[in-house]
């Protein structure tokens, strides 16, 4: 992909980082979170959330589960441009994933038109923003390593979906987004936040298009509750995009 540049001139401030320094967790609703985006850049959101309609199953899930879809795309992203790297594989340490960890999963590229779509790259500006505002200058990287992930979690009648199968976690990384994209038929998949102790120190739920979480990983865990179909007579599905940034 063509170098996209990461920030526009005269871009707001984002009203969540008192929160997000304070805490190391921050929740912002789609009301707050719609227009910030759109001042960075967002377009186009129908087409961008249809593309959720066309992910692959993950067949790397260890406990043998196959509600789960995704794909996956890495990006470099800098004060100068956000570029998509080479499809790669994910990999975490059985240190940060002991469920599936340990191992290189290849999951289905994120799809062209998506990896460039000004949604996206709305989200990876503020993402970006965020990260560099909230990070000492003397350890900013001159590049953020960016890995997205765009998850379908689908219960069934006779299945839990498991928005995070390896339970309370931390990703491994230095800063953590979670949008929701879109929720049908869905009970549960409550968000909860936890110090380095694993205490319980927030919670909240993405409910609507746009709710987002932030996320210090270096300070706190996470994780959500099992979904269950709210009528188990009708498809049901939990989609969300996660994005994580590290030092390149």
């Amino acid at each position: 992909m063509a170098e996209t540049p990461a920030c526009r001139g005269t871009a707001p401030t984002l009203p969540f980082e008192d929160d997000l320094a304070k805490n190391g967790f921050a929740y912002q609703q789609a009301a707050t979170m719609s227009p910030l985006l759109e001042a960075y850049g967002l377009e186009r959101w129908h087409d961008f959330a249809e593309s959720w309609n066309h992910l692959g199953v993950d067949r790397y899930m260890a406990d043998g589960g196959r509600y789960r879809r995704r794909r996956y795309a890495t990006f470099s992203v800098t004060e100068e441009g956000i570029t998509r790297k080479p499809h790669q594989p994910h990999y975490q340490s059985r240190d940060y994933n002991t469920l599936n960890g340990g191992i290189e999963r290849w999951f289905k590229p994120m799809l062209p038109d998506i990896g460039s779509h000004p949604a996206l790259l709305a989200i990876l500006r503020v993402a970006h923003r965020m990260a560099t505002d909230l990070t000492p200058q003397a350890q900013r990287p001159q590049a953020w390593h960016t890995e997205v992930h765009q998850f379908r979690i689908e219960p069934s009648p006779d299945t839990l979906g498991q928005p995070t199968p390896e339970g309370l976690h931390r990703d491994g990384v230095d800063w953590v987004c979670v949008v929701m994209i879109d929720r049908d038929n869905i009970a549960s998949g409550e968000t909860s936040i936890h110090d380095l102790n694993r205490t319980t120190v927030g919670s909240f739920t993405l409910t609507n298009p746009l709710d987002t979480a932030f996320v210090n990983d270096s300070r706190v865990y996470h994780g959500v509750t099992p979904v269950t179909p709210v009528d188990p007579t009708r498809p049901a599905h939990r989609d969300v995009l996660v994005v994580t940034l590290r030092h390149e």
